[in-house]
């Protein structure tokens, strides 16, 4: 009975030890690398209009408003919800609004 009572406590403490991951493991990515965030691209530059488009998913396929247009504007208005800048949609506080916005939140799936 004793010899039980002093191996249950070291059963207990083996069994509640985190085990180590398999070393082939790798830790999960977050979805927005740099590699999907434009570092340097102009506000209002066509490239930074396909990167707000494609974390927004404002055109489907080509399909949808132009990018830039008043209408492209209004749909990123409507997308960020309470969240979207007060400001005039389309004018260049609006847009250093939504970028600062989009690259502190995880992309829209």
């Amino acid at each position: 009975m004793r010899r039980f009572l002093a191996v249950l406590p070291l059963a207990l403490l083996v069994a509640c030890s985190p085990s180590t991951p398999p070393p082939d493991q790798k830790p999960p990515q977050p979805k927005a690398t740099a590699q999907s965030t434009p570092d340097n691209a102009e506000l209002g530059s066509p490239q930074w209009y396909e990167w707000v488009d494609d974390r927004l998913h404002i055109t489907d396929d080509g399909h949808g408003p132009d990018r830039g247009s008043a209408e492209w504007n209004e749909a990123v208005q409507r997308k960020l919800g309470q969240e979207a800048p007060q400001t005039q949609p389309g004018s260049p506080q609006w847009q250093q609004a939504v970028d600062s916005l989009l690259r502190t939140r995880p992309a829209i799936e």
